[in-house]
């Protein structure tokens, strides 16, 4: 059974950092296309950013310069450094994980089949 625990979230003030786990227990983790989404209180899910099995990155323009995805696949746990967050950063946060399809950070949720649970994030200005 896939499953996917997020860890991370809190409250910081605008300009600080916060980085999220995402632990992955069931399957090869090191052949997936993992991903990080946010949804904010009356938004949709949006996608934050994905790493490829081969170590591809992709990022939201909205995050890019400020996010970082990495990875540790002997510990089957993806990371998502933030940095410089601001209040607009505000949202719950998911990790998805699937494999098979176009990973980059505009793929829809929908497409993902697995999902941890959610971390909060809250910046404060």
């Amino acid at each position: 059974q896939v499953q996917l625990v997020e860890s991370g979230g809190g409250s910081v003030q605008a300009g600080g950092s916060l980085r999220l786990s995402c632990a992955a227990s069931g399957y090869t983790y090191s052949r997936d296309c993992m991903g990080w989404f946010r949804q904010a209180p009356g938004k949709e899910r949006e996608g934050v950013g994905t790493i490829d099995s081969d170590g591809t990155t992709s990022y939201a323009d909205s995050v890019k310069g400020g996010f970082t995805i990495s990875e540790d696949n002997a510990k089957n746990t993806l990371y998502l450094r933030m940095n410089s967050l601001k209040p607009e950063d505000t949202a719950m946060y998911y990790c998805a994980a699937d494999r098979g399809l176009r990973c980059w950070y505009d793929t829809p949720p929908a497409d993902f089949g697995y999902w941890g649970q959610g971390t909060q994030v809250t910046v404060s200005s």
